[in-house]
């Protein structure tokens, strides 16, 4: 069935909302995104605003949706151009996509990744949202799990495991992931997933300035641990012509 007019003018307007949203996000942080100021941005009256989204809390998890989009877009991209077989180059390829795109999109990084915003922790209202942000945790998962297969790197035993942590990591896997694997690949997951984004977090909001006016080499590092942990062979970034 073909699209209607007013269907496409529909379309187009949540679009212009959503791009103001992201520009008044980028250029003056989170809080200033209120469905009062995109109105005014775009001329139109807040009142109206709500033809195309229900609430302030329904434009941030569409706008979070998005984002998460495009990072994922981004990762799936760099990804593929490694050789199919080169899972070292693939790893290394997504942790550095996701670095660099975090540092040159800050603002949304805090987005999705910064303390939550009211409106947006609901479960029931986080359908787009959680969505996007799970296609997102499946590029890097569906990484793991290749690479798991292909080199089977060491894990630790289902009773080798802190007892606390082996429930928890037995729920996350049955509950959310929903997979057939070992514990310790889930706590392996976890572990190099808390070193990638924990490193690009202390990058991203400014947590390394006291020490580090660079922090990449630090980053490289981190992923030569992880290399090691994942029996990945690290090779350093290419550089450009000098």
């Amino acid at each position: 069935m073909a699209e209607s007019r007013r269907d496409r003018l529909r379309a187009a307007t949540m679009r212009e909302i959503s791009e103001t949203a992201r520009r008044i996000l980028v250029e003056q942080g989170p809080e200033a995104v209120t469905l009062r100021a995109i109105a005014r941005e775009m001329g139109m009256t807040a009142p109206a605003l709500y033809r195309y989204f229900g609430s302030h809390g329904e434009l941030l998890r569409h706008l979070v949706g998005e984002i998460f989009t495009e990072l994922t877009e981004e990762l799936h991209k760099d990804i593929a151009a490694v050789p199919g077989g080169d899972m070292s180059g693939k790893f290394l390829a997504a942790a550095r996509c996701f670095r660099h795109w975090s540092l040159a999109h800050r603002r949304e990084y805090a987005l999705l990744f910064g303390a939550p915003l009211p409106g947006l922790g609901h479960q029931e209202q986080m359908d787009f949202a959680e969505e996007c942000a799970r296609q997102f945790g499946r590029t890097f998962l569906v990484l793991f799990l290749e690479l798991w297969q292909k080199r089977q790197f060491t894990i630790m035993t289902d009773e080798e495991i802190d007892p606390g942590l082996r429930e928890q990591l037995r729920r996350y896997r049955d509950e959310a992931l929903g997979v057939d694997l070992p514990l310790g690949v889930i706590q392996r997951f976890l572990q190099c997933w808390v070193l990638l984004q924990g490193s690009v977090s202390l990058e991203v909001f400014g947590h390394l300035d006291f020490a580090l006016n660079d922090p990449e080499p630090i980053f490289e590092l981190m992923l030569v641990d992880i290399s090691r942990v994942l029996g990945l062979t690290y090779a350093p970034p290419r550089r450009g012509p000098a």
